[in-house]
């Protein structure tokens, strides 16, 4: 008999529970295929084996917390572009601060001097 009352109090207290858990599941969605915020509009070659064109297309598909950054491209001064990434980082901060560490790396590795002046976030989510 306290069994058959234990059990309905235990179903009506997980039931409760599941009530309260299930909108905070709701707000854990994937970030898989959506741009997120777009600070401006990287330029990217279309050739899909070029390496800043493969960084962004990581990142779209990330399913968690990324960044892309980008130097800025002037035609008529820059030949180049140098691009950085972060993908699933545990926050959006954290993916912005090592994308652009990651961009700024390629400009010293590389020793470029770019007329924009730099790296910048294209975009993160």
């Amino acid at each position: 008999m306290i069994l058959k009352h234990f059990r309905k109090l235990i179903i009506s207290i997980l039931s409760g529970f599941l009530i309260f858990v299930a909108p905070a599941a709701e707000a854990a969605e994937s970030l898989a295929g959506k741009i997120g915020d777009k600070r401006f509009a990287p330029n990217l070659s279309l050739d899909p084996k070029e390496a800043c064109y493969k960084a962004y297309l990581g990142y779209i598909a990330a399913g968690g917390h990324s960044a892309y950054a980008t130097t800025f491209y002037s035609r008529v001064v820059d030949l180049y572009i140098i691009c950085g990434a972060k993908l699933n980082a545990p926050t959006q901060k954290a993916a912005e601060e090592i994308a652009l560490r990651n961009c700024q790396y390629g400009l010293r590795k590389w020793k470029v001097k770019t007329a924009s002046g730099g790296c910048a976030i294209a975009a993160s989510k």
